[in-house]
């Protein structure tokens, strides 16, 4: 797929960039430092979801779930060692989060092109991008010059990313905490349009949602019935099943329409529209309004990208993203 495919819509978040300057972010942060970081990085990443299409969605996810843990400073990807427990270990990433090799061989190139540059933080905002637009998705302007934490947070992992039976209220606050608005919770909770999800995550749902042994009424029967056939009452723990079932390689607004039809498969989706007038009426609106929705989606990206980032002397650059560089 062409790299400029919907990529204008992407420009529409120059607005962000005044936002971006005051944290010393900006798009050509490495003109002369690492020039071909944007090509190394992409090619990269075009031959991994070549290879398995499904690295898309997983490498977006890895960027959110940095992103809400101690802002975008590469802390998810750190192994444990010494005093680090490492995020991977969290309930949210345990036997989930995945993406961490092909992030390994776009550190690889780089370090090889240019040793010592170009952050584990700013490579894994730009994957998150190159992967969206794979996926046929919307591409944005990147602003860089993130830096690597030298730790990670488990308890922030466990207790600041959104889980699959939050509700609501639970999620927005998440959210709000991060500086990100429902239009944000909404767009950015339509990545749900690509990737998969484990029966453990939704099991609840199909048979004892509120305690008293009954399924959510929330969602529709007879794609519950369906789901039941491969995520039983017990075993089947890491059973995988699409996100949005009728396209769930392309990315697009089918997610929210099947909101709609009450077929979402997370309680985290669903909820967007049966608990909030407001989240439902986004919700409406992107099933009505594709090209809104990737508009959107591109800026909540990279208002997201924008947390608290490692910059100037603070952090590192680390050589290998899994761990942090001998002092």
């Amino acid at each position: 797929m062409a790299f400029s495919k919907n990529f204008l819509v992407g420009f529409v978040v120059l607005a962000f960039l005044p936002l971006c300057f005051s944290d010393y972010l900006y798009p050509h942060f490495y003109e002369h430092s690492c020039p071909k970081v944007e090509e190394i990085v992409k090619s990269v990443v075009a031959k991994a979801v070549a290879k398995q299409a499904r690295n898309a969605a997983s490498i977006i996810r890895l960027h959110f779930h940095d992103c809400f843990v101690k802002g975008c400073d590469g802390s998810v990807l750190l192994d444990s060692s010494g005093s680090i427990i490492s995020e991977k270990r969290s309930n949210p990433n345990r036997n989930s989060a995945r993406g961490f090799e092909v992030i390994d061989d776009i550190k690889a190139a780089l370090e090889k092109e240019c040793p010592e540059k170009v952050s584990c933080a700013d490579i894994l905002t730009l994957a998150a991008r190159d992967s969206s637009l794979l996926a046929g998705g919307p591409g944005w302007v990147v602003p860089l010059g993130r830096r690597d934490s030298r730790g990670a947070s488990l308890s922030g992992s466990n207790n600041n990313i959104p889980a699959p039976n939050n509700t609501l209220p639970t999620i927005i606050t998440k959210f709000k905490l991060k500086g990100l608005n429902l239009v944000d919770l909404v767009a950015l909770s339509g990545s749900h349009t690509i990737g998969f999800s484990r029966c453990t995550s939704f099991r609840q749902r199909l048979y004892n949602q509120s305690g008293n042994g009954q399924p959510d009424l929330t969602l529709d029967a007879s794609y519950a019935a369906k789901l039941r056939t491969n995520c039983p009452r017990s075993g089947g723990d890491q059973n995988l099943f699409p996100l949005d079932f009728a396209t769930p390689a392309k990315f697009d607004n089918f997610y929210f329409k099947h909101l709609i039809a009450y077929k979402g498969l997370l309680n985290s989706d669903e909820v967007l529209f049966t608990k909030s007038e407001k989240t439902m009426q986004l919700v409406k609106l992107y099933a009505e309004n594709n090209e809104l929705f990737l508009k959107h989606f591109a800026e909540s990206m990279v208002k997201m990208g924008n947390i608290t980032p490692l910059t100037g002397k603070k952090g590192e650059i680390r050589k290998n993203c899994r761990r942090v560089n001998s002092s």
